[in-house]
């Protein structure tokens, strides 16, 4: 670098070895290097530089990035050229500054300069990147035509094309591409990107079948957007034996093609496979490692997901948005909230924490974590909130049934005007609802959500409005809409019918919505123990007990409750009746105690759900080891005074275990928070922040 600088600064006054200076400098990047260059040719050519420098000039200003010079540049020529002009208009839409170049390319208009076959690309680009509902693409394309550029210049006819599709204008694009005469594989590509990233992967391989059937070959591109069409239609086989074609043309070489490959399994839940392709690189960049990431995250991988991250970190990696947002994703699924923060010092070191989608993913990790005040604060520090950013607060609420906050926040987002909810942002304001007990306010939302928001009810809002129904002891209603649903009822929904009647003690419409599930996931242990425990709270011994033997005869085991605590960089782990922990003793003493203490406050254990036909006092002594009340008295034992305690839970916490832990709070004065596979429990001075719905 300084050997280039040291040859600028020395370069004679003849201008064909400037224009090489400036062209080195581009190339390295470097604006000091730029202006050391520019000021040599003021020097030597002063006191005015010839037209060609000129443009020069504005070329390396605006390759640059440095905006203000390359606008000086340019207005301080006095004969600009088109050449000029093009290179102003295509920095300009380079580097996301569409006005500028949009107001370059009118100018030169009303010079009287032509634009040429470079010029109308740069500018389609701004105009890709203009106002929503702006005019100013179509007569960009008026002008290609009038000039004759359009339909037949395939370099200005892709540009526009490109231009269409990214402001939405679907009709006119797809117009555009039947009227070119020559379609290459830069067209088939636009059409192709531009539709699996619009959420439209069918026509993404409708499109690279089109462009085999036209005889034309494939690239690096097409491939690329062929795979995540196929990730986007979770088309697993298709994209299997697109792999085999890959392989045999000789694609599997590319980066680019792999980290597209590892992307694909990952989100067609094939992580093992993903891994396989990931192993198998011979190069890795940044994207490499984050897609690893993203596969495992995807899959419920937690801990191997942010294993990929430390390995990234040890090989080199620097920590980019992409990396640190897609690690954040993993500390969720692992109660990670040190984790967590481990990474958001990380990011406030690389000076990426606010980047948008790092300081999404933190409000998400912190609002998944139990942290919903630390996500606040975030939150209200992010200038320009996203789509996921608001989604990622309304579900943090959501979490803790926060409902009321949730509504809150809701109805922030709707006010100001700039982003409109999809459907992820209504699944969590209804589950906040359904969580938060706030029915009413929940059902409106469901009932109307077509007309206000124009966002018809997926499967997804169907599950949440059954909860919500169901906990409110409204099954029979709950009931009446899976019936009148548009499209066939999924597993949540169902499970969601039997746990409200678990909780509310209808067996019957239970049975039914348990055989539902029997036939949608026969394997699934969970629905067949709930059923049971259902009979066996009504007293109905046999009949529990013959779904138990069901379960045994055709191989369905019971997954088994495990809860567990972290603590000083260990994970400490138990089962029900556990008796081997090293530290077995001291729990049950301070169980005991703890339950004394209980008792004298008013509490009474709840055992409707044991499932044996025991004497009472058996019983009680029976859910009192529980998985998650070992390993709170394990955290009360270990974990000093003002930190709060947190338990993660593979299965649904019980009635009892909640109900104690909320005495439990009050007792010792300690802050218990709770992740089961359901939601998070915060326990706190007797009280949950779930208010008793879960």
């Amino acid at each position: 670098m300084h050997r280039v600088a040291a040859a600028a600064a020395a370069a004679p006054a003849d201008p064909q070895v400037l224009a090489a200076a400036f062209e080195s400098a581009i190339a390295s990047g470097s604006p000091r290097l730029g202006r050391a260059t520019h000021a040599r040719a003021l020097r030597l050519l002063a006191p005015s530089l010839p037209p060609f420098i000129c443009a020069h000039l504005v070329n390396l200003y605006s390759k640059l990035n440095l905006p203000a010079a390359a606008a000086a540049a340019l207005a301080s020529d006095p004969h600009p050229t088109v050449v000029s002009f093009t290179a102003f208009i295509s920095g300009a839409a380079q580097h996301a500054r569409p006005l500028p170049a949009l107001s370059a390319f009118a100018g030169m208009l009303r010079l009287g300069l032509r634009p040429n076959d470079f010029t109308f690309p740069s500018a389609f680009k701004a105009a890709a990147s203009a106002p929503p509902r702006s005019a100013i693409g179509p007569q960009i394309h008026s002008l290609a035509l009038r000039f004759g550029y359009l339909p037949d210049d395939p370099f200005v006819s892709c540009a526009a094309l490109d231009m269409y599709f990214k402001t939405g204008r679907l009709m006119l694009a797809r117009r555009l591409f039947d009227e070119m005469p020559n379609r290459n594989v830069v067209a088939w590509n636009a059409v192709m990107t531009n539709a699996v990233l619009d959420g439209r992967p069918l026509e993404t391989i409708e499109a690279y079948f089109g462009l085999r059937e036209a005889g034309g070959l494939p690239n690096v591109v097409s491939v690329c957007a062929f795979f995540n069409a196929c990730a986007g239609a979770m088309y697993l086989s298709l994209g299997e034996q697109f792999h085999g074609f890959v392989v045999k043309c000789g694609f599997e070489m590319d980066v680019s093609v792999l980290n597209s490959m590892v992307d694909f399994y990952g989100k067609c839940r094939y992580a093992g496979k993903a891994r396989v392709v990931f192993d198998g690189m011979g190069v890795r960049n940044s994207v490499s490692w984050c897609s690893m990431i993203a596969a495992y995250a995807q899959n419920g991988a937690e801990e191997e997901a942010f294993a990929v991250y430390l390995a990234a970190r040890c090989a080199g990696e620097e920590p980019t948005d992409f990396m640190v947002s897609s690690a954040l994703t993993t500390c969720a699924g692992l109660l990670g909230l040190d984790l967590g923060r481990a990474l958001h010092a990380v990011a406030v070191r690389s000076c990426i924490d606010a980047n948008i989608f790092v300081a999404s993913a933190l409000v998400d990790m912190y609002g998944k974590c139990g942290g919903v005040e630390d996500a606040k604060q975030i939150f209200l520090e992010i200038p320009h909130r996203n789509l996921v950013t608001w989604n990622a607060m309304i579900g943090g609420y959501a979490h803790i049934g926060a409902a009321q906050n949730a509504l809150l926040v809701f109805d922030d987002m709707i006010r100001s005007g700039d982003t409109a909810p999809n459907y992820i942002t209504l699944v969590n304001v209804i589950t906040a609802c359904s969580r938060g007990g706030l029915t009413n306010e929940g059902y409106e939302l469901f009932e109307t959500m077509r007309e206000r928001f124009r966002i018809e009810p997926r499967v997804e809002h169907y599950a949440c409005v059954v909860d919500l129904l169901g906990r409110a002891g409204m099954e029979e209603q709950a009931y009446g809409i899976i019936q009148g649903m548009p499209m066939r009822p999924s597993v949540s929904v169902w499970g969601a019918l039997l746990g409200a009647c678990k909780m509310h003690g209808k067996t019957e419409l239970g049975r039914i919505a348990a055989e539902k599930l029997f036939d949608l996931d026969p394997q699934d242990s969970g629905n067949h123990v709930l059923l049971s425990n259902m009979f066996a709270s009504a007293g109905r011994w046999a009949e529990a007990t013959d779904i138990r033997k069901g379960m045994k005869n055709v191989g369905i085991k019971k997954d088994p409750g495990c809860s567990w605590v972290t603590w000083k960089n260990v994970v400490h782990v138990f089962r029900a009746k556990d008796t081997k922990h090293e530290m077995y003793n001291e729990i049950q003493e301070l169980l005991s105690k703890l339950r004394k203490q209980m008792q004298a406050a008013g509490y009474m254990p709840d055992t409707q759900y044991s499932l044996y036909d025991l004497e009472e006092e058996e019983k009680e002594s029976e859910v009192f080891q529980h998985s998650e009340k070992l390993a709170l008295a394990f955290g009360l034992i270990c974990i000093p005074p003002g930190v709060p305690i947190r338990i993660m839970k593979n299965l649904r916490i019980c009635v009892d275990c909640h109900r104690a832990f909320k005495f439990i709070s009050g007792i010792v004065g300690r802050e218990i928070i709770v992740r089961d596979n359901n939601r998070f429990h915060h326990f706190k001075q007797y009280q949950c922040s779930c208010g008793d719905y879960w």
